[in-house]
Protein backbone atom coordinates (compact mmCIF):
# COMPACT_ATOMS: atom_id res chain seq x y z
CA UNK A 1 0.00 0.00 0.00
CA UNK A 2 1.13 2.99 -0.94
CA UNK A 3 -0.38 6.96 0.04
CA UNK A 4 0.62 9.64 -2.30
CA UNK A 5 -0.56 13.70 -1.63
CA UNK A 6 -1.12 15.55 -4.74
CA UNK A 7 -0.75 19.53 -3.66
CA UNK A 8 -2.91 22.19 -5.16
CA UNK A 9 -0.29 23.22 -8.36
CA UNK A 10 -0.42 19.53 -8.67
CA UNK A 11 -4.53 19.41 -9.34
CA UNK A 12 -4.08 23.14 -10.48
CA UNK A 13 -5.91 22.82 -13.81
CA UNK A 14 -7.89 20.33 -16.03
CA UNK A 15 -4.26 19.39 -17.71
CA UNK A 16 -2.34 19.04 -14.39
CA UNK A 17 -5.70 16.72 -13.24
CA UNK A 18 -4.97 14.47 -15.91
CA UNK A 19 -1.32 14.05 -15.77
CA UNK A 20 -1.90 13.03 -12.22
CA UNK A 21 -4.77 10.33 -12.87
CA UNK A 22 -2.13 8.96 -15.48
CA UNK A 23 0.40 9.31 -12.59
CA UNK A 24 -1.65 7.07 -10.12
CA UNK A 25 -3.00 4.94 -12.92
CA UNK A 26 0.44 3.71 -14.44
CA UNK A 27 1.44 0.95 -11.74
CA UNK A 28 -0.49 -1.58 -10.35
CA UNK A 29 -0.89 -1.69 -6.39
CA UNK A 30 -3.23 -0.47 -3.54
CA UNK A 31 -3.32 3.19 -3.37
CA UNK A 32 -5.01 5.88 -1.53
CA UNK A 33 -4.47 9.14 -3.26
CA UNK A 34 -5.21 12.30 -0.77
CA UNK A 35 -5.95 15.66 -2.84
CA UNK A 36 -5.55 19.43 -1.74
CA UNK A 37 -8.01 22.10 -3.59
CA UNK A 38 -7.62 23.33 -7.05
CA UNK A 39 -4.65 25.55 -6.76
CA UNK A 40 -6.01 29.37 -5.50
CA UNK A 41 -9.25 28.11 -4.33
CA UNK A 42 -8.49 28.10 -0.46
CA UNK A 43 -7.64 31.75 -0.71
CA UNK A 44 -11.02 32.45 -2.73
CA UNK A 45 -13.01 30.35 0.14
CA UNK A 46 -10.79 32.28 2.96
CA UNK A 47 -11.76 35.38 1.19
CA UNK A 48 -15.46 34.80 0.95
CA UNK A 49 -15.73 33.69 4.67
CA UNK A 50 -13.73 36.69 5.40
CA UNK A 51 -16.51 38.79 3.73
CA UNK A 52 -18.94 36.84 5.18
CA UNK A 53 -17.98 37.21 8.94
CA UNK A 54 -17.74 41.22 8.04
CA UNK A 55 -21.06 40.85 6.66
CA UNK A 56 -20.35 41.65 2.79
CA UNK A 57 -22.49 39.61 1.65
CA UNK A 58 -22.39 40.80 -1.98
CA UNK A 59 -18.78 40.69 -2.22
CA UNK A 60 -19.19 37.39 -0.95
CA UNK A 61 -21.28 36.25 -4.07
CA UNK A 62 -19.05 37.93 -6.38
CA UNK A 63 -16.25 35.85 -5.17
CA UNK A 64 -18.49 32.35 -5.51
CA UNK A 65 -19.30 33.81 -9.19
CA UNK A 66 -16.08 33.63 -9.72
CA UNK A 67 -15.34 30.34 -9.15
CA UNK A 68 -18.13 28.75 -10.61
CA UNK A 69 -17.02 30.73 -14.33
CA UNK A 70 -13.06 28.90 -12.88
CA UNK A 71 -14.39 25.57 -12.70
CA UNK A 72 -16.70 25.33 -15.04
CA UNK A 73 -13.86 26.13 -17.52
CA UNK A 74 -12.10 23.49 -16.25
CA UNK A 75 -14.26 21.04 -16.41
CA UNK A 76 -15.16 22.02 -19.92
CA UNK A 77 -11.18 21.49 -20.93
CA UNK A 78 -11.49 18.28 -18.21
CA UNK A 79 -13.66 16.09 -20.03
CA UNK A 80 -14.70 14.67 -23.35
CA UNK A 81 -17.43 12.51 -22.42
CA UNK A 82 -21.09 14.28 -21.89
CA UNK A 83 -21.47 11.93 -19.23
CA UNK A 84 -18.95 12.69 -17.21
CA UNK A 85 -18.85 16.38 -17.77
CA UNK A 86 -23.02 16.28 -17.04
CA UNK A 87 -21.76 14.26 -13.79
CA UNK A 88 -19.07 16.85 -12.79
CA UNK A 89 -20.95 19.76 -13.30
CA UNK A 90 -24.32 18.74 -11.28
CA UNK A 91 -21.67 17.82 -8.72
CA UNK A 92 -19.60 20.65 -8.47
CA UNK A 93 -22.82 22.92 -9.24
CA UNK A 94 -24.40 21.47 -5.89
CA UNK A 95 -21.31 22.11 -3.97
CA UNK A 96 -20.86 26.12 -5.18
CA UNK A 97 -24.61 26.27 -4.50
CA UNK A 98 -24.29 25.34 -0.76
CA UNK A 99 -21.22 27.88 -0.82
CA UNK A 100 -24.07 30.29 -2.02
CA UNK A 101 -26.19 29.51 0.35
CA UNK A 102 -23.99 29.81 3.41
CA UNK A 103 -23.82 33.27 2.27
CA UNK A 104 -27.31 34.02 3.38
CA UNK A 105 -26.57 32.61 6.76
CA UNK A 106 -27.25 35.33 9.70
CA UNK A 107 -24.53 35.42 12.06
CA UNK A 108 -21.84 33.60 10.22
CA UNK A 109 -19.82 31.86 13.14
CA UNK A 110 -16.11 30.44 13.26
CA UNK A 111 -18.30 27.02 12.78
CA UNK A 112 -19.78 28.33 9.08
CA UNK A 113 -15.73 29.14 8.69
CA UNK A 114 -14.94 25.65 8.90
CA UNK A 115 -17.95 24.31 6.50
CA UNK A 116 -16.72 26.86 3.83
CA UNK A 117 -12.88 25.74 4.00
CA UNK A 118 -13.52 22.24 3.36
CA UNK A 119 -15.31 22.88 -0.15
CA UNK A 120 -12.43 22.57 -2.04
CA UNK A 121 -11.29 19.30 -1.08
CA UNK A 122 -14.54 18.20 -2.11
CA UNK A 123 -14.91 19.55 -5.15
CA UNK A 124 -11.28 18.21 -6.61
CA UNK A 125 -11.60 15.09 -5.22
CA UNK A 126 -15.10 14.95 -6.89
CA UNK A 127 -13.32 16.36 -10.20
CA UNK A 128 -10.85 13.68 -10.15
CA UNK A 129 -13.08 10.64 -9.65
CA UNK A 130 -15.27 11.17 -12.35
CA UNK A 131 -12.33 11.79 -14.85
CA UNK A 132 -10.68 8.53 -13.04
CA UNK A 133 -14.14 6.87 -14.36
CA UNK A 134 -14.18 8.33 -17.95
CA UNK A 135 -10.26 6.82 -18.61
CA UNK A 136 -11.69 3.68 -17.35
CA UNK A 137 -10.69 3.24 -13.68
CA UNK A 138 -13.13 3.19 -10.59
CA UNK A 139 -11.99 4.57 -7.37
CA UNK A 140 -13.24 4.23 -4.23
CA UNK A 141 -13.90 7.44 -2.50
CA UNK A 142 -12.71 8.10 1.65
CA UNK A 143 -14.54 10.69 3.04
CA UNK A 144 -12.30 12.06 5.17
CA UNK A 145 -14.87 13.51 7.43
CA UNK A 146 -15.65 9.94 8.49
CA UNK A 147 -12.43 8.90 10.05
CA UNK A 148 -9.96 11.89 10.26
CA UNK A 149 -10.85 13.17 13.77
CA UNK A 150 -8.48 15.35 16.22
CA UNK A 151 -8.89 14.95 20.05
CA UNK A 152 -9.79 17.72 22.66
CA UNK A 153 -6.46 19.28 22.23
CA UNK A 154 -6.53 19.44 18.25
CA UNK A 155 -4.54 16.81 17.71
CA UNK A 156 -4.99 13.91 15.31
CA UNK A 157 -6.71 10.92 17.40
CA UNK A 158 -4.66 8.50 15.87
CA UNK A 159 -6.52 5.35 17.36
CA UNK A 160 -10.03 6.40 16.15
CA UNK A 161 -8.51 7.32 12.56
CA UNK A 162 -7.23 3.77 12.40
CA UNK A 163 -9.89 2.22 13.79
CA UNK A 164 -12.29 4.12 11.04
CA UNK A 165 -9.74 4.04 7.94
CA UNK A 166 -8.87 0.04 8.24
CA UNK A 167 -12.77 -1.10 7.70
CA UNK A 168 -12.95 1.06 4.87
CA UNK A 169 -10.45 -0.62 3.22
CA UNK A 170 -11.20 -3.52 4.11
CA UNK A 171 -14.46 -3.40 2.24
CA UNK A 172 -12.48 -3.58 -0.93
CA UNK A 173 -9.86 -5.55 -0.79
CA UNK A 174 -8.75 -5.63 -4.55
CA UNK A 175 -4.85 -6.03 -4.70
CA UNK A 176 -5.21 -3.23 -7.33
CA UNK A 177 -7.86 -1.14 -5.70
CA UNK A 178 -7.10 3.27 -5.83
CA UNK A 179 -8.58 5.00 -3.12
CA UNK A 180 -9.37 8.87 -3.57
CA UNK A 181 -9.35 11.15 0.31
CA UNK A 182 -9.83 14.68 0.59
CA UNK A 183 -6.59 15.91 2.48
CA UNK A 184 -6.39 18.99 5.42
CA UNK A 185 -10.13 18.06 6.56
CA UNK A 186 -11.37 16.27 9.43
CA UNK A 187 -13.54 16.46 12.28
CA UNK A 188 -13.31 17.62 16.19
CA UNK A 189 -13.92 15.49 19.27
CA UNK A 190 -16.87 17.18 19.36
CA UNK A 191 -17.68 15.85 15.72
CA UNK A 192 -18.27 19.28 14.24
CA UNK A 193 -16.15 19.96 10.46
CA UNK A 194 -12.68 21.47 11.43
CA UNK A 195 -9.62 21.15 9.98
CA UNK A 196 -5.60 20.30 10.35
CA UNK A 197 -4.15 23.48 9.59
CA UNK A 198 -0.60 22.87 10.43
CA UNK A 199 0.77 20.90 7.32
CA UNK A 200 -2.51 20.27 5.87
CA UNK A 201 -2.70 17.80 3.12
CA UNK A 202 0.87 16.51 4.00
CA UNK A 203 -0.26 15.94 7.23
CA UNK A 204 -3.32 13.60 6.18
CA UNK A 205 -1.03 11.54 4.15
CA UNK A 206 1.40 11.23 7.03
CA UNK A 207 -1.22 10.11 9.33
CA UNK A 208 -3.04 7.72 6.71
CA UNK A 209 0.11 6.20 5.92
CA UNK A 210 1.03 5.69 9.42
CA UNK A 211 -2.86 4.30 10.54
CA UNK A 212 -2.45 2.08 7.28
CA UNK A 213 1.19 0.82 7.90
CA UNK A 214 2.18 2.08 4.04
CA UNK A 215 5.09 1.15 2.21
CA UNK A 216 5.79 4.39 1.32
CA UNK A 217 4.01 8.11 1.53
CA UNK A 218 4.91 9.90 -1.42
CA UNK A 219 4.24 14.26 -1.33
CA UNK A 220 3.65 15.37 -4.85
CA UNK A 221 4.68 19.05 -5.02
CA UNK A 222 5.65 21.49 -8.34
CA UNK A 223 9.44 20.96 -7.25
CA UNK A 224 12.17 18.18 -7.70
CA UNK A 225 12.38 17.07 -4.16
CA UNK A 226 14.08 19.30 -0.80
CA UNK A 227 16.24 21.55 -2.20
CA UNK A 228 20.02 22.33 -0.51
CA UNK A 229 19.55 25.79 -0.16
CA UNK A 230 16.21 28.25 -1.05
CA UNK A 231 16.25 28.90 -4.48
CA UNK A 232 13.94 31.94 -4.22
CA UNK A 233 17.25 33.28 -2.85
CA UNK A 234 19.89 31.54 -4.19
CA UNK A 235 20.83 30.59 -7.75
CA UNK A 236 22.12 27.81 -7.62
CA UNK A 237 20.76 25.21 -5.64
CA UNK A 238 20.32 20.95 -5.80
CA UNK A 239 17.92 18.43 -4.67
CA UNK A 240 19.00 16.52 -1.73
CA UNK A 241 18.07 12.81 -2.63
CA UNK A 242 18.51 11.30 0.61
CA UNK A 243 17.79 13.09 4.35
CA UNK A 244 17.33 11.49 7.81
CA UNK A 245 13.63 12.06 9.47
CA UNK A 246 15.34 14.30 12.13
CA UNK A 247 17.29 16.28 9.40
CA UNK A 248 14.15 16.32 6.94
CA UNK A 249 12.13 18.06 10.30
CA UNK A 250 15.07 20.95 11.13
CA UNK A 251 14.64 21.76 7.33
CA UNK A 252 11.09 22.37 7.48
CA UNK A 253 10.78 23.77 10.96
CA UNK A 254 13.34 26.37 9.94
CA UNK A 255 11.84 27.69 6.64
CA UNK A 256 11.66 24.98 4.10
CA UNK A 257 8.25 25.23 2.42
CA UNK A 258 7.92 22.06 0.42
CA UNK A 259 7.10 20.40 4.01
CA UNK A 260 5.56 20.58 7.24
CA UNK A 261 7.38 19.41 10.00
CA UNK A 262 4.26 17.46 11.48
CA UNK A 263 4.41 15.75 8.32
CA UNK A 264 7.49 14.33 9.56
CA UNK A 265 6.17 12.56 13.07
CA UNK A 266 3.58 10.25 11.92
CA UNK A 267 5.88 8.56 9.24
CA UNK A 268 8.67 8.56 11.23
CA UNK A 269 7.01 6.81 14.32
CA UNK A 270 6.17 3.78 12.08
CA UNK A 271 9.69 4.41 10.45
CA UNK A 272 7.27 4.71 6.45
CA UNK A 273 9.62 6.56 3.88
CA UNK A 274 8.71 9.86 2.74
CA UNK A 275 9.56 10.03 -0.75
CA UNK A 276 9.04 14.06 -1.86
CA UNK A 277 8.37 14.06 -6.06
CA UNK A 278 7.70 16.29 -8.65
CA UNK A 279 4.16 16.31 -10.76
CA UNK A 280 6.16 18.26 -13.57
CA UNK A 281 9.04 15.83 -14.00
CA UNK A 282 7.62 12.67 -12.58
CA UNK A 283 10.91 10.64 -13.52
CA UNK A 284 12.93 12.73 -11.18
CA UNK A 285 14.03 10.53 -8.12
CA UNK A 286 13.40 13.98 -5.61
CA UNK A 287 14.21 13.23 -1.85
CA UNK A 288 13.89 10.21 -0.52
CA UNK A 289 13.32 10.63 4.07
CA UNK A 290 14.12 7.55 5.91
CA UNK A 291 16.16 6.46 8.64
CA UNK A 292 19.14 5.67 6.13
CA UNK A 293 20.85 8.90 5.31
CA UNK A 294 24.42 9.76 4.33
CA UNK A 295 26.88 9.91 7.15
CA UNK A 296 29.28 12.35 7.74
CA UNK A 297 28.11 15.38 5.70
CA UNK A 298 26.49 18.73 5.73
CA UNK A 299 23.02 18.10 3.38
CA UNK A 300 21.26 21.64 3.44
CA UNK A 301 20.54 25.11 4.25
CA UNK A 302 17.08 26.94 5.38
CA UNK A 303 16.29 30.40 6.47
CA UNK A 304 13.38 31.43 9.27
CA UNK A 305 12.30 34.50 8.74
CA UNK A 306 10.34 37.52 11.12
CA UNK A 307 12.33 36.60 13.98
CA UNK A 308 13.05 38.29 17.49
CA UNK A 309 16.13 38.36 19.71
CA UNK A 310 15.90 39.19 23.26
CA UNK A 311 18.82 39.14 25.18
CA UNK A 312 18.57 39.16 28.93
CA UNK A 313 20.74 40.01 31.68
CA UNK A 314 20.17 38.61 35.22
CA UNK A 315 19.72 41.23 37.89
CA UNK A 316 22.53 40.40 41.11
CA UNK A 317 18.69 39.83 42.92
CA UNK A 318 18.39 36.49 41.66
CA UNK A 319 20.43 33.67 41.90
CA UNK A 320 21.62 31.94 38.64
CA UNK A 321 19.06 28.84 39.16
CA UNK A 322 16.13 31.10 40.18
CA UNK A 323 16.81 33.45 36.72
CA UNK A 324 16.47 30.25 34.49
CA UNK A 325 13.61 29.33 36.07
CA UNK A 326 11.75 32.52 35.86
CA UNK A 327 12.57 33.57 32.77
CA UNK A 328 11.44 30.54 30.96
CA UNK A 329 8.12 30.91 33.27
CA UNK A 330 7.21 34.11 31.30
CA UNK A 331 7.77 32.48 27.96
CA UNK A 332 5.56 29.61 29.22
CA UNK A 333 2.90 31.98 30.70
CA UNK A 334 2.43 33.51 27.21
CA UNK A 335 2.27 30.37 25.09
CA UNK A 336 5.80 31.47 23.73
CA UNK A 337 7.47 28.97 21.58
CA UNK A 338 11.22 29.25 21.56
CA UNK A 339 13.44 28.51 18.68
CA UNK A 340 17.28 29.35 19.83
CA UNK A 341 18.87 29.78 23.11
CA UNK A 342 22.41 30.26 24.40
CA UNK A 343 23.28 31.37 27.90
CA UNK A 344 26.04 32.42 30.30
CA UNK A 345 26.27 32.19 34.11
CA UNK A 346 24.70 35.87 34.21
CA UNK A 347 22.45 36.12 30.65
CA UNK A 348 20.39 33.94 28.18
CA UNK A 349 19.88 34.71 24.39
CA UNK A 350 16.77 33.68 23.17
CA UNK A 351 14.77 34.14 19.98
CA UNK A 352 11.17 33.88 19.48
CA UNK A 353 9.16 34.09 15.68
CA UNK A 354 6.19 35.71 17.14
CA UNK A 355 6.55 39.36 18.26
CA UNK A 356 2.24 39.53 18.98
CA UNK A 357 2.71 39.37 23.49
CA UNK A 358 6.18 41.24 23.37
CA UNK A 359 5.41 44.58 25.14
CA UNK A 360 4.00 41.86 27.84
CA UNK A 361 6.94 39.81 27.79
CA UNK A 362 9.89 42.59 27.98
CA UNK A 363 7.86 44.09 30.86
CA UNK A 364 7.97 40.95 32.64
CA UNK A 365 11.49 40.29 31.55
CA UNK A 366 12.90 43.32 32.66
CA UNK A 367 11.78 42.32 36.89
CA UNK A 368 14.62 39.93 36.43
CA UNK A 369 17.14 41.42 34.38
CA UNK A 370 18.12 43.73 31.57
CA UNK A 371 16.34 43.50 28.80
CA UNK A 372 17.55 44.16 24.75
CA UNK A 373 15.34 43.03 21.61
CA UNK A 374 16.82 42.71 18.13
CA UNK A 375 13.94 42.93 15.43
CA UNK A 376 14.24 41.74 11.61
CA UNK A 377 16.38 39.14 12.55
CA UNK A 378 16.64 35.74 10.56
CA UNK A 379 17.68 31.97 11.69
CA UNK A 380 20.19 30.18 8.78
CA UNK A 381 20.36 26.13 10.10
CA UNK A 382 22.53 24.23 8.55
CA UNK A 383 21.42 20.44 8.53
CA UNK A 384 23.17 17.31 8.66
CA UNK A 385 24.89 14.66 10.39
CA UNK A 386 25.89 16.63 13.13
CA UNK A 387 27.46 14.39 15.57
CA UNK A 388 29.87 16.31 18.12
CA UNK A 389 32.63 13.85 17.08
CA UNK A 390 32.60 15.01 13.09
CA UNK A 391 35.41 16.77 13.29
CA UNK A 392 35.32 20.14 11.21
CA UNK A 393 32.07 20.79 9.60
CA UNK A 394 31.93 23.53 12.52
CA UNK A 395 34.83 25.21 11.00
CA UNK A 396 33.36 25.01 7.24
CA UNK A 397 30.39 26.97 8.57
CA UNK A 398 31.92 29.43 10.68
CA UNK A 399 34.89 30.18 7.99
CA UNK A 400 31.48 30.32 5.14
CA UNK A 401 30.09 33.09 7.38
CA UNK A 402 33.24 34.91 8.38
CA UNK A 403 32.00 38.09 5.97
CA UNK A 404 28.67 37.96 7.82
CA UNK A 405 27.95 39.65 11.22
CA UNK A 406 26.62 36.45 13.47
CA UNK A 407 24.53 37.69 16.32
CA UNK A 408 23.60 34.16 17.99
CA UNK A 409 25.21 30.79 17.14
CA UNK A 410 23.15 27.67 18.64
CA UNK A 411 24.91 23.77 18.64
CA UNK A 412 24.28 20.74 21.05
CA UNK A 413 20.19 20.28 21.26
CA UNK A 414 20.32 18.54 18.00
CA UNK A 415 22.71 16.05 15.97
CA UNK A 416 21.58 17.51 12.82
CA UNK A 417 21.49 21.20 13.34
CA UNK A 418 23.87 24.03 13.59
CA UNK A 419 21.65 27.51 13.67
CA UNK A 420 23.20 31.38 13.38
CA UNK A 421 21.18 34.56 13.54
CA UNK A 422 21.76 36.67 11.66
CA UNK A 423 19.58 40.53 10.37
CA UNK A 424 17.57 40.03 7.57
CA UNK A 425 19.59 42.24 5.44
CA UNK A 426 22.35 39.97 5.25
CA UNK A 427 20.13 37.25 4.11
CA UNK A 428 21.12 36.53 1.31
CA UNK A 429 24.63 37.14 1.30
CA UNK A 430 24.59 34.05 3.94
CA UNK A 431 22.50 32.01 2.34
CA UNK A 432 24.54 32.62 -1.24
CA UNK A 433 28.15 32.18 0.70
CA UNK A 434 27.26 28.83 2.24
CA UNK A 435 25.95 27.41 -1.19
CA UNK A 436 29.48 28.58 -2.40
CA UNK A 437 31.33 27.30 0.78
CA UNK A 438 29.84 24.05 1.59
CA UNK A 439 27.91 23.11 -1.73
CA UNK A 440 29.33 24.37 -4.76
CA UNK A 441 32.76 23.31 -4.24
CA UNK A 442 31.79 19.53 -4.13
CA UNK A 443 33.27 19.37 -0.89
CA UNK A 444 30.84 16.97 1.77
CA UNK A 445 27.73 17.12 -0.63
CA UNK A 446 25.33 14.96 0.10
Amino acid sequence: MKVLKFGGTSVGDAERIQSVAQLITSEKGRKIVVLSAMAGTTNSLVEIASHLVKRNTAEAKDVVQALRMKYRREIGALYKQIESLNAATTEINTILDTLEHMCDVEGFTLFEEKRVLILGELMSTAMMQAYLREIGFEAVMLPALEYMRTDKHAEPDKVYIREHLLPMLDAHPDANQLFLTEGYICRNAFGEIDNLQRGGSDYTASLIGAAVGADEIQIWTDIDGMHNNDPRVVDVTAPVRRLHFEEAAELAHFGAKILHPTCIKPAKEKNIPVRLLNTMDPDAPGTLISLDTEKDCIKAVAAKDGITAIKVKSSNKLLSWHFMRKLFEIFEFHQEPVDMVATSEVGVSLTIDNDKNLPDIVRALSDIGDVTVDRDMVIICIVGDMEWDNVGFEARIINALKGVPIRMISYGGSNYNVSVLVRAEDKKKALTVLSDKLFNSNVGTA
